[in-house]
């Protein structure tokens, strides 16, 4: 833990490829407050979390597969674990070295991952303009976006994985 209060800044460049692509898919699909949380020396389970907030049940979703998709295509990296991507009110991505939590705004207040860990170098990235008026206008469900097809990316874990047989 650290000793100062306060978060104390983390650089977007010093971050781990894995988790500037995360950051930029997410981006990508007008994800909005997203927030990088180094918890390299709080946490022995991760080193990273990567949160952000959808708007609808489609653009949790799709900001789920781009993050999939991105880190498999530009790094040959397969999520280890997945959860709640169906219900999409907080999906889970783990990678191994970071977890990327993709909320809905209301379970993004309610658990407010950012106060149980204030105390960990925090980034916070800028939203798009846009994302969040899109997202209202319903442009999320409008998107290009579909449900990851079974066996589309390697998974170690299978929890609520789409099309999966438990």
């Amino acid at each position: 833990m650290h000793s100062q209060t306060g978060p104390i800044p983390v650089n977007f460049e010093s971050l781990p490829q894995g988790v500037r692509v995360a950051v930029q898919a997410a981006q990508e699909k007008k994800a909005a407050g997203i927030v990088v949380l180094d918890l390299s020396e709080a946490s022995t389970f991760t080193d990273y979390f990567v949160i952000c907030t959808g708007f609808s049940t489609p653009q949790v979703q799709a900001i789920c597969t781009e993050i999939e998709e991105q880190l498999y295509k530009q790094m040959g990296r397969s999520v280890r674990h997945r959860e709640g991507y169906r219900s999409a009110d907080w999906a889970l991505l783990d990678f191994g070295g970071f977890i990327v939590h993709v909320f809905s705004e209301e379970a993004r207040r309610y658990y407010d991952l950012e106060r149980l860990w204030r105390t960990a170098p925090k980034l916070e990235i800028a939203d798009a303009a846009e994302g969040y008026a899109a997202a209202q206008e319903g442009g999320a469900r409008r998107s290009n976006t579909r449900p990851i097809p079974k066996n589309a990316f390697p998974v170690a874990g299978t929890a609520d994985v789409p099309g999966h047989d438990h």
